[in-house]
C-alpha cells in the first residue's frame, strides 16, 4: 500500500495496476472494499496503466478514512457491490419516478462518497432531462437537511432572505440582516462564495470581518448581535448540496435549485423566508411567466418543509447599485447604509425587509425599515455584526482598498443608455481578478435610461495587477456592454449571432 500524499478534491479513490485489478476482478470506476484493521471503507478505483503490482496507491480523502495507515502496510482488497442507489438513478435516468426511500439512498451515497463523478453527474442530468415531481423535490430537500448539520436558536421566528442570483452587484444581503437585526428580529445569514459571479455575499462581507466561523461562533454572534453575515461553506449544512453544485457548474446545468436553496434555510432553523428573484434579460430568470412558475414551487415546498415563503420578483435588466467586485461592493453597501449609495440599492433592501416584517406581522412595515436606516440604527447593527465576527466596527468605507490600477471606458458617441448587458459585465469584472482578488472589479457610470455625453466615462475597471487591467480593458473595449443611442430607431441592432469574435453565453450558478 502507498500513501500518494494528493487529494482529489472530496473524491475517495485508490489506484491499482492493471495486472492487479485483473486479478481481483476490478475494472475502472468499479467500487473496491479496503480493509485495514478492523477500518473498511469503500473507493472507487482508477486503474494505473504503469503502477506497480501487488500495490494499492490511496489518496488523501481515502487515508483520512483508514486513519493511521502508513506507507508500505498489508490492506485487503476486494470487489465491492453496487450500492442501491445506482439503481435508483439509473431508474431516473430512464425517467421514472423516485420513492422517498430512493432518493435517500442517493443523497446518502453522495454524501458518504459512495459515487463516482460520473454517476453523480448522470442523476443531475437526468433531472435537468426529466424534471422533479413535487414529491421529489421535498424528498431531496429533506434528505439534504438530514445528511447535514442543523442550527438551533432556541427562539422563533427566524428570519432569512435568500436571492436566486443573476444579477451582478446584489448586496443587499449586507443591508437586510443589519436593517432587520436592527429591529429587534433573528436573521442568521449563512451566504455563498461567488461560482459565476463576481462576488458573491460572503466574499463582499470578507472586506469587513472574518466570516469563515464556525457553528458556536456563529451562535455566539447572533446572541450577542441578533444576525450574522457568514461563508456556509465549512458548516456542513446540507453537504450534499455542495458536492451536487460542484458537477453541476462544468455541467452548466442547475437542476437542484429549490431544495439546494430550502434545504441549507430549513437547516439553519429558518421560519420565515424572503426569496428575491430578479427577472428580467440580464438575469437569471428571464420572464415573468417562468417568475412566477419559481415562485409558487417556491411557496409550495416551503410549506411542505414547515417555512412561510413569500418571494419578490425583482427587477433584473442591469446590475444592482454601481458597484461590482467584493471590496467595492462592500464599500456601496456601508455607504448606503450610512444614508447614500444608490437609489436603487436602497430600495431593494428596503423592499425586502419590509417583506420580512410584514410576514412577521410588523404594523407600518415599510415605515420600520426605512426608519432603521434613517435612524442610524440598521449601520451601527452592521458595526456590531463586524465586531462580533471580528472585525472592525469603526471602518469606513475609504479604507476599505480597492484595486490600484484603473482605467476607463468611455463613450464614442452622445445618446442615452438603451441595452446594458449584465454577462458582459460579470466577464470584464471576473477578467479584472474578481473575486478571488477583492479589490478588483469596476464601477458603472452609466445606467438604463441615463444620457451621456460624448467621452464621458461609461465604467471605471479596477483591478491589482496591471496585466489583469490590461485584459479586463481589452474586453470591455471588445464587447461594448453599455448600448447607447439618442432614440430607439437609431439602434435596432443590438448584437450579431454568430458573433465575429464568438462567446460562450454565461451559465449563472451563484446561491
Amino acid at each position: 500500500m502507498e500513501l500518494l500524499n494528493i487529494t482529489t478534491g472530496g473524491n475517495r479513490i485508490a489506484v491499482l495496476s492493471e495486472a492487479t485489478a485483473s486479478k481481483l476482478g476490478v475494472h475502472s470506476s468499479d467500487r473496491i472494499k479496503i480493509v485495514y484493521g478492523k477500518k473498511e471503507m469503500i473507493a472507487i478505483a482508477n486503474i494505473g496503466e504503469h503502477y506497480p503490482d501487488g500495490s494499492i496507491g490511496i489518496f488523501e480523502e481515502t487515508e483520512a478514512v483508514l486513519q493511521g495507515i502508513k506507507d508500505n502496510e498489508t490492506v485487503q482488497v476486494t470487489l465491492a457491490p453496487l450500492p442501491e442507489s445506482l439503481f435508483n438513478i439509473r431508474a431516473k435516468i430512464r425517467g421514472e419516478r423516485l420513492r422517498e426511500q430512493d432518493v435517500n439512498a442517493i443523497v446518502k451515497d453522495v454524501v458518504e462518497h459512495h459515487l463516482s463523478t460520473v454517476e453523480i453527474a448522470g442523476f443531475l442530468t437526468a433531472l435537468n432531462f426529466h424534471g422533479l415531481s413535487t414529491a421529489e423535490t421535498e424528498a431531496l430537500s429533506r434528505a439534504m437537511i438530514r445528511t447535514g448539520s442543523t442550527l438551533d436558536f432556541e427562539s422563533s421566528p427566524i428570519l432569512d432572505k435568500h436571492s436566486v442570483g443573476g444579477i451582478p452587484g446584489d448586496k443587499t444581503s449586507m443591508m437586510v440582516v443589519p436593517i432587520v437585526a436592527a429591529a429587534g428580529f433573528t436573521i442568521p445569514k449563512t451566504s455563498s462564495r461567488a461560482i459565476t459571479s463576481p462576488a458573491g455575499t460572503a466574499d463582499r462581507v470578507e472586506t469587513l470581518c472574518p466570516v469563515n466561523l464556525s457553528i458556536a461562533e456563529i451562535k455566539d454572534t447572533v446572541k450577542k448581535t441578533g444576525g450574522c453575515l457568514v461563508w456556509g461553506g465549512a458548516l456542513e449544512l446540507a453537504p450534499a448540496d455542495d458536492l451536487f453544485i460542484q458537477i453541476e457548474y462544468p455541467l452548466g446545468i442547475d437542476p437542484m435549485l429549490l431544495p439546494s436553496i430550502l434545504s441549507k434555510k430549513k437547516a439553519i432553523g429558518a421560519t420565515h423566508v424572503a426569496i428575491d428573484i430578479p427577472t428580467g434579460m440580464g438575469a437569471k430568470i428571464k420572464t415573468r411567466q417562468e417568475a412566477y412558475s419559481l415562485a409558487s414551487d417556491f411557496v409550495d415546498l416551503g410549506k411542505r418543509l414547515g417555512m412561510d415563503i413569500q418571494c419578490a420578483l425583482t427587477f433584473g435588466d442591469q446590475p444592482l447599485g454601481c458597484n461590482i467586485g467584493p471590496t467595492l461592493e462592500a464599500k456601496e453597501a456601508l455607504v448606503t447604509l450610512m444614508g447614500g449609495g444608490a437609489p436603487d440599492l436602497r430600495e431593494k433592501a428596503v423592499s425586502l425587509s419590509t417583506m420580512l416584517f410584514d410576514m412577521v406581522g410588523v404594523e407600518n412595515p415599510r415605515g420600520m425599515a426605512e426608519e432603521m436606516i434613517e435612524s442610524g440604527r440598521a449601520e451601527k447593527k452592521l458595526r456590531e455584526i463586524i465586531a462580533a465576527q471580528g472585525g472592525n466596527p469603526n471602518i469606513k468605507p475609504e479604507d476599505l482598498p480597492i484595486g490600484p490600477k484603473h482605467a476607463e471606458v468611455r463613450a464614442d458617441r452622445a445618446g442615452k443608455v438603451l441595452w446594458l448587458s449584465t454577462d458582459d459585465i460579470v466577464r470584464i469584472a471576473r477578467m479584472a481578478g474578481a473575486p478571488k482578488e477583492k479589490g478588483a472589479g469596476l464601477i458603472l457610470r452609466a445606467k438604463l435610461g441615463e444620457d451621456v455625453r460624448k467621452d464621458s466615462a461609461l465604467l471605471e475597471i479596477y483591478a491589482e495587477r496591471g496585466s489583469k487591467l490590461e485584459a479586463a480593458l481589452e474586453l470591455a473595449n471588445q464587447l461594448s456592454p453599455i448600448v447607447l443611442s439618442r432614440k430607439p430607431e437609431q439602434k435596432m441592432v443590438l448584437d450579431l449571432i454568430p458573433e465575429k469574435a464568438t462567446h460562450e453565453k454565461t451559465f449563472m450558478l451563484d446561491r
